[in-house]
């Protein structure tokens, strides 16, 4: 519980941190929504500031921030520029998701990471070996975003088996048609996140089982006669799942980060391509909303695996 509250204060103070950083840096930002407004001579100077005072864009930038982060503590995150919506509704409409991208996505990667490198490295130099290292380069070093984009080419648009963005071919009735076919159109983008966040965590992973396999508790084992199955449940896998989820806990900026980009060549309707939208317009309440989400599901992450860590070893310190 100690560890808990702890972890409580850090996450609050992170956050803070987080908002001030990213209010600072979007003020600075040139130009701004109102700016078209401002070269169009049919607007008036008058209208602009009547709209800016609706907005609190008059005030000081100090006084701006500070009622931001007490609209923020009433779950306020203001009202869009461009639709005129509540922040918040236009968030939780399209955060369900991003979220069944990245769970689904980061599942698939830590069970087929884990499969490739433990396999790889207990079969070292052999012909799987060297395909799952061969695998991992490509997945390491090509962009998610050419990587879907080829995708889309060749799944899409020559073979046509898979759809080319969006999420929905049928109507929402809350069929299972309609589910399935829900799921049907996220098996690209899953796949493409999947295959881009797998290569350096089976390289790691592989590495990591390698150095495990020259241990002396693991010579003593095979000298008792336990099985590769034995081994590999008592003594490599307890041995690995700590390292294995910190990496998983410090990757979540990068997948959540990188479904902005998909979600936009996708075009799902999630909180990537509503950040991707607003960043265009400069429509700045939402994009603090989201930035603020993020940060929070990040934070969120990162704790949940130290608590994890915790349970798996008492003796593991998250401080």
């Amino acid at each position: 519980m100690k560890l808990f509250l702890q972890k409580i204060l850090y996450l609050i103070i992170m956050l803070f941190i987080i908002s001030l950083i990213s209010f600072i840096a979007i003020n600075l930002a040139p130009n701004s929504f109102f700016a078209s407004g401002e070269l169009n001579p049919n607007i008036t100077k008058e209208s602009i500031e009547q709209l800016k005072a609706i907005y609190g864009l008059d005030k000081p930038l100090y006084v701006q921030f500070f009622s931001w982060i007490w609209a923020i503590l009433h779950l306020d995150f203001g009202i869009s520029f461009a639709s005129g919506e509540l922040v918040k509704n236009e968030i939780l409409q399209r955060l369900p998701v991003t979220l069944t991208l990245n769970i689904i996505s980061m599942f698939l990667i830590f069970i087929i990471s884990l499969y490739l490198g433990i396999k790889a490295a207990l079969n070292k130099n052999s012909l799987f070996d060297k395909f799952a290292s061969q695998l991992s380069l490509v997945s390491f070093s090509m962009p998610s975003f050419y990587l879907a984009l080829i995708a889309i080419m060749v799944f899409s648009i020559h073979l046509e088996i898979l759809p080319i963005a969006g999420l929905h071919s049928v109507a929402d009735d809350g069929s299972l048609t309609y589910y399935l076919d829900y799921a049907w159109h996220l098996i690209l983008p899953i796949s493409i996140i999947t295959f881009a966040g797998i290569g350096s965590l089976t390289l790691y992973v592989r590495s990591l089982v390698i150095e495990i396999l020259k241990s002396d508790y693991i010579f003593f084992a095979k000298a008792r006669g336990l099985t590769k199955s034995q081994i590999l449940k008592y003594y490599i896998l307890p041995n690995l799942y700590p390292p294995v989820i910190t990496l998983l806990g410090l990757s979540l900026p990068g997948i959540i980060g990188g479904s902005v980009i998909l979600e936009s060549i996708f075009s799902i309707n999630g909180m990537g391509l509503l950040f991707f939208q607003s960043a265009l317009s400069h429509d700045y309440p939402v994009i603090m909303g989201i930035l603020i989400i993020g940060a929070l599901l990040t934070l969120l992450g990162n704790m949940i695996a130290d608590l994890i860590l915790l349970k798996l070893n008492p003796n593991y310190d998250a401080k």
